[in-house]
């Protein structure tokens, strides 16, 4: 009896030391230190910031996370803009095509215009359009047409995914037949509606200037000045 209790000791301590016995590839403070001491064998916390020579340099390769950037897409604009693509509208890379059309009446005089335009994101929000408008007014002592190239930049803010307000300034060049050519611009104020899956409707209110060389008195030149207010809804397909 006595023999088969030292065997079930001796059977307990061997598997309670086998139990104890640590993982060989888990880090253990022990390898470092005696239990109770410090790591080092001096005390650091008084010791100079350096010993004059700074750490050799050191780098594990960690690749730089993606950042926005203020330019265009690889090779300058985005395809399948719109609902069902990756890009919506405002995106740097975005195209638009189309124009508006506007109609005046009142005080003896009726004007119609009619604006093809394209435009390109070149930066999120921030758009550069082409406009060509031409606009044909009739008045009690005649009519005329104003053909006007512009160049416009905008800005658009987006209120939601579907909802954008605009203001753009367009400055160019425009020329009726008598005074010839003139300096254009045209501030515009307005909204942009997306429409369908690529579809952009936007009503705006412009305010047309127009200055043309009248007469040379010999000190100068008289130049004659032209306004007017407009208001235009137009509709183009981004992609």
């Amino acid at each position: 009896m006595r023999s088969l209790t030292m065997l079930v000791t001796f059977a307990a301590a061997l598997c309670g030391t086998a139990y104890a016995q640590p993982d060989p590839s888990v880090p253990n403070d022990s390898d470092d230190q005696e239990d109770g001491a410090p790591a080092t064998a001096d005390d650091t916390r008084t010791a100079p910031p350096n010993d004059g020579d700074l750490p050799p340099p050191q780098s594990d390769n960690d690749p730089q996370p993606e950042v926005a950037t203020p330019g265009v897409p690889p090779g300058g604009f985005v395809e399948q803009a719109g609902v069902g693509g990756t890009v919506g509208y405002g995106r740097a890379g975005v195209l638009e095509l189309g124009g508006s059309a506007g109609f005046t009446a009142g005080g003896g005089m009726t004007q119609i215009n009619v604006a093809p335009s394209i435009g390109w994101f070149v930066a999120d929000n921030l758009q550069l359009t082409g406009v060509l408008d031409i606009a044909h007014a009739s008045t009690d002592n005649g009519d005329g047409t104003l053909v006007t190239v512009l160049a416009e930049p905008s800005y658009h803010l987006p209120f939601n995914r579907t909802l954008f307000g605009f203001f753009g300034l367009g400055i160019g060049a425009a020329y009726v037949k008598g005074p010839g050519m003139a300096f254009a611009m045209a501030p515009r104020l307005g909204a942009n509606f997306l429409v369908g899956r690529s579809g952009i409707l936007t009503p705006s209110l412009s305010w047309q200037y127009n200055t043309h060389d009248s007469m040379d008195t010999g000190e100068g030149v008289l130049l004659q000045v032209s306004s007017a207010v407009r208001a235009n809804v137009g509709y183009t397909v981004m992609w």
